[in-house]
């Protein structure tokens, strides 16, 4: 979801930022995939608030061995929404300074469905050999691909290890470890549930855990309407009910629910890796040498438990299709890609590496022991709702959700609204 706003590193949801005019000329530009595939010259890169200082040192050291491509840096803001806001605008006024951009994962189908994104096909192909499968998905719609997968992101189990000898495996045995918060006065379990995107991230890993899906591979029909998706949605909705999810916890985003546990007052807390440091070093957090990590827990089924299925996080970069200097962009996604920047981006900027290898490495793993938990959780991630109509989709996700959870509907109506709403959306 957003490469999130990271205060401090914040996940999901923006990975670097951008604003100035770059390189290309500022309008009316190129136009079609086909043209500009074998020109190069100066190219501007487009991503949100470079909070973690990853973008400038980056694009000085390709600068410094361009100088006759050199990439220029517009910073958007750290809000996803003003950034997805901002892409649309420049592609739809066919801007040609808007060569390489960062997007979220889930506007890639929505941008490639408009025809905004160049493919990534034929002499603008990208080697995906090393890549982990989950991210290359991330960047496929219909089968091709539109954009390189520069940083991913799952989420993980953030527990109290003084307090839980083993962290649970499913949802039930989470929920019978809440006895353990009651008897420490403290709250059990928190996500993000207040109404904006970490709440579609958390309803959607619920429904994917126990089975459903929201919609299929066409990106338009609506399967969120089963018996499994309102089950898994009623995990939510019946913790809430009985305090095993703090009242408190409605309001929860990102950061609320990290000061929460780091000043103790949860036994779980299900976040994203750039917890961990944060966790460990803030002056203020409780917790420093006393929490550990562990996959999101699953589901129990006839063959075992089932994995916990997390919404899978993090940004690619595509090339709009309006560039004039395509073939400078394209090697500049291969520059993203390379091990080398792809390590910078985790040790500078906390953010999840799209190469596999990386998270073998043993420098890396001692730096950041999550890395091991982290790629279980990329591995059984799975991307929130591909479809050309996700703004409609998320806010169908999020409505609907958070009445059911709050108890004013039942899941079973909150699945059914959410499949009218997406029908509706792809009707129209």
């Amino acid at each position: 979801m957003r490469r999130k706003a990271m205060l401090a590193g914040l996940a999901i949801t923006t990975v670097f930022g951008v604003t100035a005019c770059g390189g290309s000329s500022n309008s009316g530009g190129g136009g079609g995939s086909s043209s500009g595939l074998d020109s190069r010259g100066p190219i501007t890169y487009v991503q949100g608030k470079d909070n973690s200082n990853v973008v400038r040192p980056a694009i000085a050291k390709w600068n410094k061995a361009h100088p006759k491509e050199k990439v220029t840096f517009k910073e958007q803001t750290d809000q996803a929404d003003q950034q997805h806001d901002d892409l649309v605008q420049n592609f739809q006024a066919k801007n040609a300074g808007y060569d390489v951009v960062d997007v979220d994962v889930v506007w890639t189908a929505e941008f490639a469905a408009k025809g905004w994104l160049q493919p990534l096909e034929g002499k603008m192909s990208i080697d995906t050999n090393g890549l982990l499968p989950a991210t290359v998905k991330t960047a496929t719609y219909n089968g091709k691909m539109y954009a390189a997968p520069q940083a991913s992101d799952g989420g993980l189990l953030y527990y109290r290890k003084d307090l839980v000898k083993t962290p649970p495996k499913t949802w039930d045995e989470m929920m019978a470890d809440c006895k353990i918060a009651k008897a420490h006065h403290m709250g059990c379990y928190a996500g993000q549930f207040a109404k904006y995107e970490g709440l579609t991230v958390n309803a959607a890993e619920a429904i994917n855990t126990n089975g459903g899906t929201v919609v299929a591979k066409d990106g338009s029909t609506p399967t969120v309407d089963s018996p499994e998706a309102a089950a898994g949605l009623a995990r939510l909705a019946t913790a809430y009910k009985d305090g095993n999810i703090p009242k408190e916890a409605i309001t929860y985003q990102e950061e609320q629910g990290r000061q929460a546990f780091e000043a103790g007052k949860l036994l779980f807390l299900r976040n994203w890796p750039y917890v961990y440091n944060l966790a460990k070093t803030d002056g203020s957090s409780k917790v420093k040498n006393s929490f550990g990590i562990a996959p999101l827990p699953g589901v129990s089924g006839g063959k075992g438990v089932v994995p916990g299925a997390s919404s899978l996080g993090g940004h690619n970069a595509a090339i709009s299709v309006y560039s004039d200097h395509k073939a400078t962009a394209h090697d500049f996604l291969n520059y993203l890609l390379s091990a080398e920047f792809q390590k910078f981006e985790l040790t500078q900027g906390s953010l999840a590496p799209v190469r596999a290898d990386l998270y073998s490495d043993p420098t890396l793993q001692k730096k950041f022991p999550y890395l091991p938990t982290l790629l279980t959780s990329i591995q059984n991630a799975v991307p929130r709702p591909v479809t050309p109509f996700y703004p409609a989709v998320t806010k169908a996700i999020q409505d609907n959700a958070y009445a059911a959870i709050k108890g004013s509907m039942t899941p079973q109506q909150a699945v059914k609204n959410m499949s009218d709403a997406i029908k509706s959306a792809s009707s129209s």
